[in-house]
């Protein structure tokens, strides 16, 4: 069984390398109108400049998993600005991607919490499908729609799990069909538990990305040894081998909040049932410390009996 492992955004290992740098609307609307699309540019420019240095830094250390930031363009989906940042940035797209492709890669995106499908609203349900197709938009500039994913969660109850499914179901047609085919639903740690996410992937045919840490704080009740080979059955439909989260808990008292580092005690029980399916996957550490959190991980993982550690972030158990 092989597993490799990866990280989310920003690269600590790097000096000032973040992704994610960002331009208020407030911000913008203060500029002289004539300097506004200048600061847009600069910023994205920024942005991607350190996604190419950290996608460089990836395959130095042999780390094939990597989560793009969702904020690499400002504004790109306020409704005062919406603005092109696909046709300034060609060749830093076309760039982004040839490295991807080249070194074989696996990235993915990341909506945040707002993108959903379960509102009764008609507007948030609007402003989901905008945010997906912006995410879309950046994969397409970079040529790797085919191999990468944008992975969401299904949405708050509105107090009536039955009737917000139903919904869910309803307004998740509504995503043009090629940004469905690129879309994973993950379990989350307060409302839809590894049981509603996994029949809501089965039916939608989405693969369903298992977070260890959401599942132990919105358990259910479920035994997780009995649901993972279904998980992991939701990705057959797709190119891609299944995909885990692990994180571990800042404390008790913080439970569902992300610690800066991994605890091999706390994902140990997850390993052990991992290791009973004999399938190869892949991991996004969810840590504060990001990349160092992986490779502490890693270290830890690897000096136990039975494990081969294959490059810098991949193992064989």
């Amino acid at each position: 069984m092989k597993i490799r492992f990866g990280y989310v955004a920003n690269a600590l290992g790097l000096w000032n390398a973040s992704p994610s740098k960002a331009l208020t609307f407030t911000r913008y609307a203060a500029l002289p109108k004539g300097e506004r699309m200048e600061k847009l540019k600069e910023v994205t420019a920024q942005n991607l400049f350190h996604t190419k240095r950290i996608l460089h830094y990836n395959i130095a250390h042999e780390i094939e998993l990597y989560r793009f930031s969702s904020s690499l363009v400002p504004l790109a989906t306020h409704p005062e600005v919406e603005w092109d940042f696909i046709t300034p940035f060609q060749q830093e797209w076309k760039e982004l991607g040839e490295l991807v492709q080249k070194h074989y890669l696996r990235t993915s995106f990341h909506p945040n919490q707002f993108t959903l499908f379960t509102s009764p609203r008609d507007d948030v349900t609007k402003n989901a499908i905008k945010d997906m197709e912006y995410h879309y938009a950046m994969l397409d500039a970079m040529g790797i729609t085919d191999h990468s994913i944008i992975n969401i969660h299904i949405g708050g109850a509105y107090g009536d799990k039955e009737k917000t499914l139903y919904r869910f179901h309803e307004n998740f047609k509504k995503l043009p069909e090629h940004i469905k085919k690129r879309t994973t639903l993950e379990n989350d740690d307060k409302t839809y538990n590894i049981e509603e996410t996994l029949l809501t992937c089965e039916e939608e045919k989405v693969p369903m990305i298992l977070d260890y840490h959401h599942y132990l704080a919105n358990q259910g009740g479920h035994d997780l040894k009995h649901y993972l080979k279904r998980i992991f059955a939701t990705w057959e439909g797709s190119n891609l081998i299944p995909k885990v989260h692990l994180s571990s808990p800042k404390s008790q008292q913080a439970f569902r909040s992300h610690a800066d580092f991994v605890s091999l005690d706390f994902i140990q029980p997850f390993l052990n049932i991992a290791k009973e399916s004999n399938q190869d996957f892949d991991i996004m550490i969810e840590a504060k410390q990001k990349d160092l959190a992986m490779q502490k991980l890693i270290e830890e993982i690897s000096s136990i009996r039975g494990v081969k550690r294959l490059t810098s972030a991949s193992l064989e158990i």
